[in-house]
Parts: C-alpha cells; sequence; structure tokens
C-alpha cells in the first residue's frame, strides 16, 4: 500500500512542460513560420476537398461514388487530425513557458488517439474499395452501396473512440511523480507511459494491442488488397485501361505508404533504437506533412476530379446573367 508522502508525490504533477524544439532556441522564428505555412495550407487544401467533392458531386451525379465519399471523410478527418496539436505547438514556439495542464494533455492524447486510430481504419476502407472496384467490377454496386459506406466510416469512427477511451483511462491511472517535462512537440501516448513513475506492463502491453489491430492488421490487408489489383490491372487487356486503373490506385497507395509508413517507424521501432530527435521528425511527418500532401495526392492528381472541376467552372463562366 501506497505511503502518504508517495501519494501526496503521485497528485503533485497538475501540468507538464512540452520541451518541443527548445533545443533550438535560434531556428524557433523560422520554424514557427514553417509550420504556419504548412498549418494553413493543410486547412485550406483539405476545406478545399471537402467543398469541392461536395460541389462536384451535387453537378456531376456520376461523381457521387464511394472513392468521394470517403476522400471528404479523409479530407475532414485530417483538419481535426492536424488541429488537435499543431495550435499548441505554434504557441510554444513563442513563448517561453511551454506548459500545458494535464486535463490538457490528457485530451490531446485522447484525441490524438481517437483521429489516427480513425485514419488507420479509413484507409483500410478506401483500399476495400479500391479492391472491390477493380477486382470485382460487377458487385461494386451493390457491395459498396450508400449503407456499406456509411457503415465503413462510422466503424472508423467507432474504432478510434473505442481505442481513445481505453487509452485514456489506462493512461488516467498512472501516477506521475517524476519530472513532468515531455521531450516532444504534444502529447503522445509513448512520452507519457515513458514518463510514468508507477507500473506501466499494462499501458505497454495496450499499445502493443492497438498497434497489432489498428496497424499490422489493416496495414498487411491494404498490401494483400494491392497485391490482388495489381494483379488484375496488369491482365487488363487494354493499355487505357491499365493506364486508369494504375492511376486511381496510385494516389490511395501512396498516401498509405506515407501515413503508414511513419507510423510504423514511430510506434513498432524498440523505444530505445530512435534517438528523440528522430521521434519528433517522424511525428512531423505523420502529423502535419502527410495531411498537407493529401490533397494534392488524392484530388488535385486526379483527372476525373480535374476534368469535372474545368467543366463545371466553364459552364458556370457562361451562365446568363441575372
Amino acid at each position: 500500500m501506497a505511503t502518504p508522502a508517495i501519494m501526496r508525490n503521485q497528485t503533485a504533477i497538475t501540468e507538464f512542460i512540452l520541451l518541443g524544439f527548445g533545443d533550438l532556441p535560434e531556428l524557433q522564428p523560422l520554424l514557427f513560420l514553417l509550420f504556419l505555412v504548412i498549418y494553413v495550407l493543410t486547412i485550406a487544401g483539405n476545406i478545399l476537398i471537402v467543398v469541392l467533392n461536395i460541389t462536384l458531386i451535387l453537378a456531376y451525379p456520376l461523381l457521387h461514388t464511394p472513392m468521394y465519399f470517403f476522400l471528404s471523410n479523409l479530407s475532414f478527418l485530417e483538419i481535426c487530425y492536424t488541429s488537435v496539436t499543431t495550435p499548441k505547438m505554434l504557441v510554444n514556439l513563442l513563448v517561453e513557458l511551454r506548459t500545458i495542464s494535464y486535463s490538457g494533455c490528457i485530451a490531446q492524447m485522447c484525441f490524438f488517439s481517437l483521429l489516427g486510430t480513425a485514419e488507420c481504419l479509413l484507409l483500410a476502407a478506401m483500399a476495400y474499395d479500391r479492391f472491390m472496384a477493380i477486382c470485382h467490377p460487377l458487385c461494386y454496386v451493390f457491395a459498396m452501396n450508400r449503407r456499406v459506406c456509411g457503415c465503413l466510416v462510422a466503424g472508423s469512427w467507432l474504432g478510434g473512440v473505442a481505442v481513445a477511451l481505453i487509452q485514456t483511462a489506462l493512461i488516467a491511472k498512472v501516477p506521475f511523480c517524476g519530472s513532468n517535462a515531455i521531450d516532444h512537440f504534444f502529447c503522445d501516448i509513448v512520452p507519457l507511459i515513458q514518463l510514468a513513475c508507477g507500473d506501466t506492463s499494462v499501458n505497454w502491453t495496450e499499445l502493443l494491442a492497438v498497434a497489432t489491430f489498428v496497424v499490422i492488421i489493416p496495414f498487411g490487408m491494404i498490401l494483400v488488397s494491392y497485391i490482388c489489383i495489381i494483379s488484375t490491372i496488369l491482365r487488363m487487356p487494354s493499355a487505357e485501361g491499365r493506364g486508369k486503373a494504375f492511376s486511381t490506385c496510385s494516389s490511395h497507395l501512396m498516401g498509405v505508404f506515407l501515413f503508414y509508413g511513419t507510423c510504423c517507424m514511430m510506434y513498432l521501432s524498440p523505444t530505445s533504437s530512435n534517438s528523440l530527435g528522430i521521434d519528433k521528425l517522424f511525428a512531423l511527418l505523420y502529423t502535419m506533412v502527410t495531411p498537407m500532401l493529401n490533397p494534392i495526392i488524392y484530388c488535385l492528381r486526379n483527372k476525373e476530379v480535374k476534368g469535372a472541376l474545368r467543366n463545371f467552372l466553364g459552364r458556370t463562366k457562361c451562365a446568363p446573367q441575372l
């Protein structure tokens, strides 16, 4: 049983210090400008994609397909995902005292876990959509109807909620009675577990289980799906058909490798193998760079969307003025 002195130490921490990039004071103004530009581009690009998809789907019912439904949800998720960590990081680059309250830190970890898990599952759902569209085109309309697509998106969000609630409940039970300095730019689950002074075996076990069911298994399913997809594409007799199929899948595959690759390097490698600087670099890639690139990867490279957008803008310009 814990002594009163230990109990007092365990409840003493009411805030954490996010060290972030404090070891680079001369670069902080430049980092602030760089991250601010990335954040603005990310928000603007993903909002544009959501509005663009909705507008084009209303104007062109042909584009009312599961792929664009998933893309709109992914863009909305990316807006939330990057907004959980980036604003606080930008503020910390301008101030000397980089503190965050205990409740604020736990809330940030909770929402980051929720949105990260939801994105992993949504990317897997998008891979399944591409698999059905290319490998089983005759069944596609029935297999990927609105109800199925809605259930896949809802399942992604519910999976994120479940993981976030479990991780939050477990980390809330862990005592923090030593240092309150987190050598990261946001409250991630791994630095918090490493900072705890009690028994964290349950937390590490849960984290391994989440990594297995949220990262490894969905990523394996995506790889299997794309092996089948590529095999099907190579058997297509038409070179034009092969090119169109590759173009629609390459965007999703690129986004998958960007997101899953950095997540695997961050969460599945031994904690001692990566330096703190490398961990921060990986975290920047999947929290800022990937969300910024997604609008370019998924939509702005898509010829079908660009063609529909040109037609829509041309029709708008030719509309009679009232």
